[in-house]
């Protein structure tokens, strides 16, 4: 199984993002963020996480899915098998996760839970 587990949302400003959103969504921080990643979810009950991610460049892209779940090898080839594609990625050792994109290229990350 696999489900929206967040939307990651490209920022300038992560503490600016953080105060904003949290005020905006009644979220709370998750975690103690650093200083170019942060994750926010409900003060009560479920919902989906918003991972706000420091960017640099104008041109970055600013927005994208988590997909989560327990299988990720087994869902990237689904996935594939659908129509996706792998994106060219630079990944940081012990990464829990693929990045792809749907047909139309906009990019998604499956993230083992």
């Amino acid at each position: 199984m696999i489900e929206i587990g967040a939307i990651v949302w490209g920022v300038t400003d992560i503490n600016r993002a953080v105060s904003f959103w949290c005020e905006a969504l009644s979220y709370r921080l998750l975690e103690e963020p650093s200083e170019d990643w942060a994750k926010i979810g409900p003060i009560e009950g479920d919902g989906i996480q918003l991972s706000l991610k420091q960017i640099t460049s104008p041109k970055a892209r600013r927005h994208h899915m988590d997909l989560f779940t327990d299988q990720m090898e087994a869902e990237v080839a689904r996935l594939l098998e659908l129509g996706a594609s792998r994106v060219e990625w630079e990944y940081e050792p012990g990464a829990d996760y693929t990045v792809l994109a749907d047909p139309d290229g906009n990019r998604f990350c499956v993230v083992q839970k």
